[in-house]
């Protein structure tokens, strides 16, 4: 009997939103004492410590750039847009899912966001900023990356806004202006109770400025839940107009492979396939490393992987009418392209992508898949792969092979390019590793909120 109560027990924490019995106390003691705690985990001084040194070879690879600019990257003529574009567009695609998970969400009142949403938020912030880097870079003139804003300018050197660049520098400030808003918005009532729980005079004071004298008043709560939806019904739209902007970026050209209507819906589908994968990458160690199970359950990881498995089939949707309106289209240059990706010089490329995002994801249709860690992180960690694939293909292909073959040649990314990519790593898991140990990971007063429904049946 006890063995079955165990059981029982076990299966309501793994398809309920909030295991364990917790109190309103027990959440706050959980989650504060994480960020309050004078001891550094040995596992997070290792991966920190990793995350610098990756950190370190970016600025080694931007000194590069800045001593002796774009020459030293692998991109040629035809071929002018190459790692710095491809890591562009995957970075901004991780940003995604975060947006999702926190604004569209919210809206739609779904408790299982609580638990990811922080984490995930953050997850956006650092993506963007490791994305933002590459088109600045990419200029050949970073340092005059000023002259895309329509600043007042004296010279009359105004912004060239039919540019698709144009387009990406407003998409994505406003996406991660209102991102970061909505993080720190969020952030507000919890850094009132780690004002009220440490013993530091000088965290206490920190925390105090930062939380903007919050009190917890009726008055609070009201204004804040105002803005907190106002800055979710501003960050919904933001989903789908940022990354169909990247798409844009492509559509507009006719270049072969690029000239498709197809492209925005394409790219913001592939770009939240990519942005749950990275969540879940970054979900399983965290509620293992601090012991979040009662938080993080095996119900979020669930839900994370059917809404995976919803936009990889989007996303196959994709391949399969992009290959077929090459075909149906009669256009010779889009049939060599496509033929090009086949069975030609990029066919292992294309072929590896085909295996991680749309095989690997189909084993998610098993509950017992999506209720393995192992099974589920794997495939997470091939959609990472396949995402990133997908780029590389669509941009290197049809640029390498463009209309005339006497222009030709082939794209091979150098040292300094891998050099800036892996750096990045280091960029977004170095802020990442500050974040989960000096801020509340998961948010405290919404895990109390469940607590209040969990106990009153609501």
């Amino acid at each position: 009997m006890a063995t079955k109560h165990i059981k029982k027990s076990q299966k309501e924490t793994d398809e309920s939103i909030l295991g364990g019995d917790h109190t309103y106390g027990s959440v706050n003691e959980k989650i504060s004492s994480i960020v309050l705690t004078k001891e550094f985990k040995p596992v997070w001084l290792f991966g920190f410590a990793v995350a610098l040194t990756l950190f370190l070879v970016l600025q080694i690879s931007v000194g590069r750039l800045f001593t002796h600019y774009i020459g030293i990257w692998g991109i040629n003529v035809p071929v002018g847009w190459g790692f710095d574009i491809i890591n562009f567009v995957w970075w901004i695609g991780i940003g995604h899912a975060g947006t999702l998970i926190s604004a569209i969400l919210l809206l739609f009142k779904q408790q299982w966001r609580t638990s990811i949403n922080r984490f995930a938020e953050a997850m956006t912030l650092f993506a963007v900023a490791c994305a933002a880097l590459f088109p600045i870079l990419h200029l050949g003139r970073p340092e005059k990356f000023y002259w895309l804003f329509p600043y007042p300018s004296t010279f009359g050197v105004w912004p060239q806004f039919r540019s698709p660049l144009e387009w990406d520098v407003f998409a994505v400030s406003t996406y991660a202006t209102v991102s970061a808003l909505f993080w720190y918005v969020g952030l507000v009532p919890d850094l009132a109770a780690l004002r009220d729980r440490t013993k530091h005079q000088g965290l206490k004071v920190l925390y105090g400025v930062l939380c903007l004298g919050w009190r917890g008043s009726a008055r609070h709560w009201f204004r804040y839940e105002t803005a907190y939806l106002l800055l979710a019904g501003l960050g919904t739209p933001l989903v789908l107009s940022v990354h169909s902007i990247i798409g844009l970026d492509f559509a507009t050209s006719i270049v072969p492979g690029w000239h498709a209507t197809i492209f925005p819906p394409y790219f913001v589908a592939g770009a939240i396939f990519a942005g749950f994968a990275m969540v879940i990458t970054l979900a399983v160690p965290l509620r293992k490393i601090y012991h979040l199970e009662d938080f993080i359950t095996m119900k979020h990881l669930d839900n994370m992987a059917k809404v995976m498995l919803a936009t990889g089939m989007l996303v196959g949707y994709g391949y399969a009418m992009e290959a077929f309106m090459a075909f149906y289209s009669g256009n010779n240059y889009e049939i060599a392209m496509m033929k090009n990706r086949l069975i030609g010089h990029f066919a292992p490329f294309y072929w590896a992508l085909i295996v991680c995002n749309l095989l690997a994801p189909q084993i998610l249709w098993s509950k017992k898949a999506r209720g393995n860690l192992v099974i589920l992180y794997i495939v997470a960690m091939f959609v990472n792969v396949g995402m990133w694939l997908e780029r590389y293909i669509i941009i290197v292909t049809s640029l390498a092979r463009d209309f005339i073959p006497s222009s030709w040649h082939d794209y091979a990314p150098t040292i300094w390019d891998w050099g800036i990519f892996l750096g990045t790593f280091g960029l977004f898991f170095t802020l990442f590793f500050l974040f989960i140990r000096f801020v509340p990971m998961i948010s405290v007063f919404e895990m109390q909120e469940l607590v209040h429904k969990k106990k009153h049946g609501h």
